[in-house]
């Protein structure tokens, strides 16, 4: 009764707004008015299923969709899509109160997280750089942390975000492996990049290779979920086979070891022989790395003697980061701060700076020590809440939901494993686990507890 007076009252202010378009559309112009006039409906129609926004955000946010297929961006979808998304979340949290909030310990650690990376912000040595950062992007994941945690409550709704993750980062391969046979785009000759000349996000090979890396623990474990049919888990294996090609057409070695933890993972699952899982995945990452062509590379190739440049800017850079620390243990040198610092810290200067290249160092240069401790406890805190969830799903007999915890526990080790050498600390894969894993644990519950109470109901029917 209560939700029908809610759609009642919005439907009545969505006939006002428009008498008052009509009324005034002399002024706006027929655009104007015509936009006017649909806004109540597109409110109307983002509250009604605010979960399909909600995901589309994300998906367009961290795939850089418009940005792989430029037709796209005159539309700022991105930006439509966090208004709605928006709108959703205020209405169903303050209005329809559909939104129910409930807490995780890995809640509490994400919150500990942000207000120490706000006091980053605050004691950066370059805070406009931070605070341009701080609010164009860790606002968003904050908001959408607790927006995905509350608002995924059905294993519909994971099924829906495991699929439009898996077409979004096969579609991106695509275009990859496109640009790749034509020769656009490339770095260095032969890395492949997307829309480099739009200064997209994919315009660098290793931040590409990891948007390409993510998808690939969802698809594999649609293809080792024993309770998918034949067809499904072939579908699964192409777009796998699509995902790999276009990391090793990157070139990336951070992103080449991601994909072998995460496949070395599934494969433990059946085998169960650590010597033998560890064998396959180091052959399996040479015959990547023999197909990537990395001793081609201009930087890191087999031209290179020696350590190759590749690995000493890595290594100059991580030198640096722990010298930002070292100079700044409790706050670093403040949230991505850490290219404007290089010059300051680096013990070898080539006349330009350089990313950090690694979760972990751009962590300990950017927030300190402090930040470190913080970052890895809420890691641990992820795996905790997934095994958590797998003894609530083994307890209540729900296999459905052990594809999404495999899923996202092998996303957590590729983003260990491939977070050495790709800087990823504060970009969406991370948090979006997170949120994923929260939500996930809170389904156990439900279903744990539904269990609980129909075989109470069932033992007292027998007595």
């Amino acid at each position: 009764m209560r939700e029908l007076v809610y759609q009642n009252r919005f439907i009545i202010a969505s006939l006002l707004i428009t008498l008052a378009v009509l009324g005034a559309y002399q002024g706006v112009g027929p655009v104007g008015a015509f936009a006017l006039v649909i806004l109540p409906f597109a409110a109307f129609t983002a509250i009604r299923v605010s979960i399909a926004f909600i995901i589309l955000f994300i998906l367009f946010s961290y795939f850089r969709l418009h940005e792989a297929f430029p037709v796209l961006m005159p539309f700022k979808i991105p930006k439509l899509l966090a208004l709605a998304s928006l709108l959703g979340i205020v209405w169903h949290l303050f209005i329809s109160k559909q939104l129910q909030p409930h807490w995780n310990s890995c809640h509490v650690l994400f919150i500990v997280l942000f207000v120490w990376l706000t006091v980053c912000v605050f004691m950066a040595s370059n805070r406009a750089v931070a605070i341009e950062y701080f609010s164009g992007v860790l606002s968003k994941v904050f908001i959408m942390v607790f927006a995905i945690s509350w608002w995924v409550k059905s294993a519909k709704h994971f099924n829906w975000v495991r699929i439009g993750i898996m077409l979004s980062g096969v579609s991106i391969a695509l275009v990859a492996i496109s640009n790749k046979m034509n020769g656009i785009g490339l770095v260095e000759g032969t890395r492949v990049t997307i829309s480099r000349d739009l200064r997209s996000q994919l315009g660098d090979p290793n931040d590409l290779s990891l948007v390409l890396m993510f998808p690939v623990s969802f698809l594999a474990a649609e293809i080792f979920d024993k309770n998918n049919d034949k067809w499904r888990r072939i579908a699964s294996g192409v777009g796998l086979t699509l995902l790999i090609s276009g990391v090793i057409a990157t070139q990336s070695r951070g992103g080449l070891l991601g994909i072998a933890a995460v496949l070395s993972f599934f494969i433990y699952q059946k085998v169960k022989n650590p010597v033998l899982v560890g064998a396959i995945g180091f052959v399996g990452t040479l015959l990547m790395v023999l197909f990537a062509g990395i001793s081609d590379r201009q930087s890191g190739g087999a031209a290179e003697e020696g350590v190759d440049a590749s690995a000493m800017g890595r290594i100059y850079a991580w030198q640096a980061a722990i010298n930002m620390a070292v100079a700044n243990p409790l706050t670093g040198v403040g949230i991505n701060n850490f290219f404007v610092n290089y010059y300051f810290y680096s013990p070898h200067w080539d006349g330009k700076n350089h990313a950090v290249h690694s979760t972990w160092f751009q962590i300990l240069g950017e927030t300190g020590f402090v930040g470190l401790l913080v970052f890895a406890m809420l890691i641990v805190g992820i795996f905790k809440s997934l095994e958590r969830t797998a003894l609530l799903n083994a307890v209540s007999s729900n296999t459905n939901l052990n594809v999404n915890t495999y899923a996202l526990k092998a996303g957590m080790i590729g983003f260990m494993v491939s977070g050495t050498f790709l800087t990823q600390a504060f970009t969406w894969p991370l948090y979006i686990i997170l949120s994923l894993t929260i939500a996930l644990e809170k389904l156990a519950q439900d279903n744990a507890g539904e269990n609980y109470v129909h075989s109470n109901e069932e033992v007292a029917k027998s007595q």
